[in-house]
């Protein structure tokens, strides 16, 4: 836990907090491997006819008498979300390294109602713009939303901000790569884990260590190659990044049915979404129609 001038930022441990506490990766392959042994049990004796065992989170063995396969569990697909779908997706525009990238990522109203109508309030009122990435560790978080990152000259500050106001918790959603998720003071000093008001963190990997913690409150549906490279850039000893990181704005649209793949790449050759047509201006809007 990083504490400054006696507050406590808002830290997220990427350890398990409990003993005995596996990380995503081993209890997926924990899961895997005991999947397998019920899968061999259960075809033992019999020729073709193949079986398949769902594991806890999802994921799935199958076997087909000669040999067993495990596949993780699918993450959602904009692509095939149902045409009469609604959608409230937050447009994220960052600045960093003299480029402007962009996070686009859908929000659950319905699984954190509080969480998700705070965060709309904050981007109504501006709070958010011009804030800077105040933490950053590869593989792990990209963090961000103190209102003390506003200011260059309150760096050794920096994560402690946005304690004046607070969300209660409403955990339900997990950590899977993606996900959008409020930060919040330690249960030594916030046993009911409510969420800070301002600051949250994305989660670049699968982190069950986290689950039942914090607040899930959206999932990024494109921009994560954006987001792994912020979690690239050096930092300081407190995972700050040095060259700073800003977020220059987020906009709010509603969106209906699917989110369709971009033909287009953004010259990684990483696969793009196309905006939803609310979310462009009227000459992207007139292009669209066109072609």
């Amino acid at each position: 836990m990083l504490a400054f001038s006696g507050s406590q930022a808002q830290v997220i441990s990427p350890l398990p907090a409990e003993p005995g506490a596996l990380p995503a990766l081993e209890r997926l392959a924990t899961e895997a491997q005991q999947a397998l042994f019920n899968a061999a049990d259960r075809s033992s004796g019999t020729k073709a006819g193949d079986a398949t065992t769902t594991t806890p989170t999802g994921g799935q063995v199958s076997n087909n008498g000669r040999k067993a396969t495990f596949t993780g569990p699918k993450l959602d697909d904009p692509a095939i979300w149902k045409k009469d779908s609604q959608h409230k997706l937050a447009i994220m525009q960052v600045s960093f390294g003299g480029n402007v990238g962009e996070i686009m990522f859908e929000l659950y109203s319905q699984d954190a109602p509080q969480t998700v109508s705070n965060f709309l309030d904050n981007v109504e009122t501006g709070a958010y713009n011009k804030l800077a990435f105040h933490r950053a560790i590869e593989g792990f978080i990209a963090q961000t939303g103190d209102p003390l990152t506003a200011d260059e000259g309150a760096r050794e500050r920096w994560g402690t901000g946005g304690e004046g106001k607070s969300v209660p918790a409403e955990i339900k959603r997990t950590h899977r790569k993606g996900a959008v998720a409020m930060g919040r003071k330690s249960d030594k000093v916030n046993p009911s884990r409510s969420s800070n008001g301002y600051q949250f963190y994305f989660s670049l990997g699968n982190y069950a260590a986290l689950d039942g913690k914090y607040t899930v409150f959206g999932q990024v549906v494109s921009g994560l190659d954006v987001l792994e490279r912020i979690s690239k850039m050096p930092v300081d000893s407190n995972d700050c990044p040095i060259a700073r990181i800003e977020l220059k704005s987020i906009k709010i649209t509603d969106h209906k049915g699917p989110l369709y793949v971009s033909s287009q790449n953004n010259g990684n050759g990483s696969k793009t979404f196309t905006k939803p047509s609310s979310a462009k201006g009227p000459i992207g809007r007139f292009w669209n129609r066109v072609w």
